[in-house]
């Protein structure tokens, strides 16, 4: 049978999502649980993989398993051999055709930047920090020249695998909380470090460095080394993915990205 769950998870506890000789990563400590509680190998796929430091509120996960537990066990029994930078929210069957990266349909994160003149000591492993003012609507206004479907070359790594760099965002909003400014940011899917690169450009237009449609500019030349330098990992917070309703996958975090 298969099943899908939600994982949150403190990426500064590890070493992004996928299995790799680095350890711990979230894949890593969520099959040896898993693997605990259905008595066998367990391979999990996941919507989105994070990297070293980034955080998820709700990752979404597949995995099959002949074990006969409920779904409360399921989630007891994972989180009780999870560590405690980790644990499931929830577990569910789905059916057979469901795949946690290939059937998102879109996928949403958050990037969040303590902008104050002292540094943050609290949310030093959970947000970025710029000690420069930022205009948040200056930000915002530059950043909706990105929505819509564009190669986006300009803001991906250049360790990036993907064949194609033709994404469309959906949605892209900045705004500010006291302290806080905060991106908000929703596609069909991410190429390597691209959100991490966005919010590094719109860090230059915000502290004055870069006008409006600079933005633009980088955009239309395909040129990475013509954007901001890539922001850091800590501030971003992968939300959750949105899937075709028939999976019946309840996507209250991916709508809140959107709010």
């Amino acid at each position: 049978m298969r099943y899908v769950l939600a994982i949150e998870y403190d990426g500064s506890h590890f070493y992004g999502w996928q299995r790799q000789r680095q350890s711990p990563t979230v894949q890593q400590v969520l099959e040896q649980a898993l693997a605990k509680v259905a008595d066998h190998p367990c391979q999990t796929y996941a919507a989105g993989r994070t990297d070293t430091g980034v955080h998820a509120l709700a990752q979404i996960v597949h995995f099959d398993s002949d074990a006969d537990r409920s779904e409360r066990s399921w989630v007891l029994g994972i989180n009780a051999n999870l560590p405690p930078a980790a644990a499931v929210l929830w577990v569910k069957p789905v059916s057979e055709d469901f795949h946690a990266r290939f059937s998102a349909i879109s996928r949403g994160y958050q990037y969040r930047i303590c902008n104050r003149r002292v540094r943050p000591a609290l949310q030093r492993n959970y947000s970025a920090w710029c000690h420069r003012p930022l205009d948040a609507d200056s930000m915002h206004s530059a950043a909706q020249c990105l929505t819509g479907e564009h190669d986006f070359s300009g803001f991906r790594a250049s360790g990036c695998q993907s064949k194609s760099a033709q994404r469309e965002i959906e949605l892209i909003h900045v705004h500010r909380e006291q302290d806080w400014v905060i991106l908000q940011i929703q596609a069909n899917a991410f190429l390597y470090h691209m959100v991490r690169n966005i919010a590094g450009s719109l860090l230059e237009v915000g502290r004055g460095d870069r006008d409006q449609a600079w933005l633009l500019e980088v955009l239309i030349a395909k040129d990475r080394t013509l954007a901001g330098a890539t922001a850091p990992a800590a501030g971003l917070y992968f939300m959750t993915a949105a899937y075709p309703r028939h999976f019946g996958i309840d996507n209250h975090h991916a709508a809140a990205t959107v709010e």
